[in-house]
Order: C-alpha cells, then sequence, then structure tokens
C-alpha cells in the first residue's frame, strides 16, 4: 500500500468532485498534458478519461513512479526526477496544458521558477495548480492588501490569475490541517518588458524586506534617492511597500535596470 511521505510535502487529492472541477476547468481532448506530482494517479485517471493527445508525468517519488507505471503502462509519459531539474521547453512542442496539486513546501519555488525562466514563447497555455490557500491568497493579492508581495508581483507579471475554488482538508488523504485553493493561470498578451527577471526578484526583495516601513530607505538603497525616478513614476516615499500596485514594481525594475547598465 503507498503511503504518502510527510519529507515531500505529500496530501493525495481523493474527492471525486474536485478531481472533476479541476479536468473540466481547460481542455484536454487531443492536447498535451502534464501533471506534476500525480501521486497515486486519482487525477491522472480523470485526465486520461478525457483523451489527451499525450500526457507527462513528473512525479519525484520512486515508489509512486513506478506504482503509477504499473497502473497506466505506456498511457502516460512518465519522469521520474524532481520537477524544479526540469527544462519545459524540452517536454514537447506542443504548448502544455498543466495540472498540478503541487507539494505545498516548494510549491512557490517550483511557480517562481517557471515565471521567472519564461522566454517570450510561453511553453504552457494554462496552468491548473493547488496552492496552500494562504499562498494562493498571496498569489492573487492586488495591492493596498497585507497579503500582498514579492509572489503576488511576481505571479501577475506575465499571468492572469484567478481563483477557481477553495478546497477542505477532507478532500485530501491524509489530510493537511489547512485549506487549499486551485487557480487558474493563462499567459498576457502584453506585459512590462524586463530585461532579466532576476532583478525583478531584487528589487521586491529589497522593497519588501521591511513591509512595514516606508519607502524611503529601500529607494535609496537601489537608487540613492534619484529625483528623476521619482518624478516618472509619481512615488511618494512616505507610503509602504504594499501601496505600490504591479506596474509601479515593473517600472522600478526597468529604471532599476538602466542604472546598471
Amino acid at each position: 500500500m503507498i503511503k504518502a511521505k510527510k519529507s515531500l510535502g505529500q496530501n493525495f487529492l481523493t474527492d471525486r468532485l474536485i478531481l472533476n472541477k479541476i479536468v473540466t476547468s481547460a481542455p484536454i481532448k487531443n492536447k498535451a498534458i502534464l501533471e506534476v506530482g500525480p501521486g497515486t494517479g486519482n487525477l491522472t485517471s480523470f485526465i486520461l478519461k478525457q483523451n489527451p493527445k499525450k500526457l507527462f508525468v513528473i512525479e519525484k517519488d520512486n515508489d509512486l513512479s513506478d506504482n503509477l507505471n504499473n497502473i497506466f503502462k505506456d498511457k502516460l509519459i512518465m519522469i521520474n526526477d524532481d520537477v524544479l531539474n526540469i527544462d519545459e521547453y524540452k517536454l514537447c512542442d506542443d504548448k502544455l496544458t498543466v495540472f498540478g496539486n503541487l507539494p505545498y513546501n516548494i510549491s512557490t519555488e517550483i511557480l517562481s521558477k517557471w515565471i521567472i525562466n519564461l522566454k517570450d514563447n510561453f511553453w504552457f497555455d494554462h496552468l491548473i495548480l493547488m496552492f496552500q490557500k494562504e499562498v494562493a491568497d498571496r498569489i492573487i493579492s492586488n495591492f493596498n492588501k497585507s497579503t500582498y508581495g514579492r509572489l503576488s508581483i511576481l505571479a501577475n507579471w506575465k499571468l492572469d490569475v484567478k481563483k477557481i475554488c477553495d478546497i477542505k482538508p477532507e478532500s485530501f488523504s491524509p489530510r493537511p490541517k489547512i485549506d487549499s485553493s486551485l487557480l487558474f493561470f493563462s499567459p498576457k498578451q502584453n506585459f512590462h518588458k524586463i530585461k532579466d527577471p532576476k532583478n525583478l526578484e531584487k528589487v521586491t526583495r529589497i522593497f519588501f524586506s521591511q513591509r512595514r516601513k516606508m519607502l524611503k530607505k529601500p529607494f535609496n538603497q537601489l537608487f540613492n534617492g534619484d529625483q528623476k525616478v521619482l518624478d516618472n513614476l509619481k512615488i511618494d516615499l512616505n507610503l509602504r511597500p504594499q501601496n505600490l500596485d504591479f506596474n509601479t514594481y515593473y517600472k522600478l525594475t526597468s529604471e532599476y535596470e538602466k542604472l546598471k547598465s
């Protein structure tokens, strides 16, 4: 019998109503699908019933990987590896639709990796991903809220994000101690151009390192009090990091890149 491993943050989704809601969130028939963290294959079964063109699954756990291969045999393409090691652009020529009950302990790391490594041509058309509700609230948060921060700014840079539903602990085995949320991501047609996404990470890290303090200190740290930047972006240094909207942080990153070049 397969048992969940706490070290890998495993909680297997068993609620058939939620499983059905997930697979009806985006077209699957004749599409290339990637499932991350398939676990015991509950969602995998639902995906296969929708007749995808091909199904890739990424499963780090050797026992689960072997079990899935035994159950589904040649119906899927198994990648027995850590998702953080994968170059998604090399998986498939088709754009992938991605489903993932992400391990909660590395869910933000996975999402951040995918966004930072995005090229101009997106390797996916939709991401349908499950997060701890607290993390999901940060991802979908708008400015002027306590949940707004680095993750909100990064996630909303190149992606439109919306919540599909919240999910209670009893939908999983074993039951987690927290609620979960299912989010739907799709690529934006237009987004602010940044030369190196790591600069966006740096700018937001410095601004949000003391999120309750006013903007003056982090601004001076990055821009040495450059009045032109303040005037161009109409920034009031008496505000706090959560008071600046998404676009202001993207523009600040571009100004920072000009300064470095």
